[in-house]
């Protein structure tokens, strides 16, 4: 399951989505992700898939790559599932388990919210897969740039989640060989019940926390040693220029929107309860 995270990797390739501006790819995403919220039938997510499928086509990244970062979050996905079958009152009772009851109005939530998340975590990582960490950060502080009037620490927020993202794949892959080790040692780490499974992670956390730790203060060490000291007066070796690509980008993005908003929500198109 290590192996199959993907938030905060980068997959190179020469795709029309790696070359936007970074700045585009974030408001795109952000817009993306909440069209996903305004939908009241099933026309909107249609729309959505196929306009992701677009952008995943066109990015240039393999469609296995993408959906294998799917697989750390089944379990979020069974939960809200399992909570919004049997939790969610309203409309006509399909079937009764025990004492839980399940409508219509609560498989319809259930279906939809699954849907949204599957999209939601498919659509943030198309966006990470396609855009180096430095370029993420530096797009975000040029779009929070405004708020260093009201004093608030935009180039240090920036590099703070620039560190983060960069540390995310090198520990993960740490994380593997420890388990690694651990398991050539005689460690059993897929037998037994959830708390046996938890006291075996023990001997993979402590180590990890340790090595965590260690890198961190090398890299504070670092940054010290070359009189790192912020923002201030700091320039760019690469600016963020918009390009004509930029623009017609924002322009595709505003053509889903209308038509996204207009077909998830005006549309007659319903399947089954939907």
């Amino acid at each position: 399951m290590i192996r199959d995270i993907t938030i905060g990797q980068y997959y190179p390739a020469a795709s029309k989505i790696h070359m936007l501006d970074p700045r585009v790819k974030i408001i795109c995403t952000l817009l993306y992700l909440i069209s996903l919220f305004t939908f009241k039938n099933l026309a909107g997510y249609v729309f959505a898939a196929v306009f992701l499928a677009v952008c995943v086509r066109l990015a240039k990244v393999p469609f296995k790559y993408i959906m294998r970062g799917l697989k750390p979050i089944i379990v979020l996905l069974l939960i809200t599932v399992l909570f919004n079958l049997f939790l969610t009152p309203g409309g006509e009772i399909l079937f009764t388990f025990w004492r839980f009851k399940v409508t219509e109005q609560g498989l319809r939530t259930a279906v939809y919210m699954t849907i949204r998340l599957i999209f939601l975590i498919t659509g943030a990582s198309l966006m990470t897969l396609t855009t180096t960490p430095n370029a993420l950060t530096d797009g975000l502080e040029k779009m929070l740039n405004p708020l260093n009037r009201i004093k608030v620490p935009v180039h240090e927020i920036s590099m703070i989640m620039s560190i983060a993202l960069r540390f995310i794949p090198i520990l993960l892959e740490e994380t593997d060989k420890i388990m690694k080790a651990q398991t050539a040692r005689g460690a059993d780490l897929e037998s037994g019940n959830i708390i046996q499974k938890a006291k075996a992670m023990v001997p993979i956390l402590v180590p990890l926390f340790v090595s965590a730790f260690r890198r961190a203060n090398d890299l504070a060490m670092a940054m010290e040693a070359r009189c790192y000291r912020g923002g201030a007066g700091r320039t760019k070796m690469k600016p963020l220029i918009y390009n004509r690509r930029d623009y017609i980008a924002y322009a595709v993005m505003a053509v889903y929107m209308i038509a996204a908003f207009s077909a998830g929500r005006y549309l007659p198109f319903h399947v089954w309860i939907f």
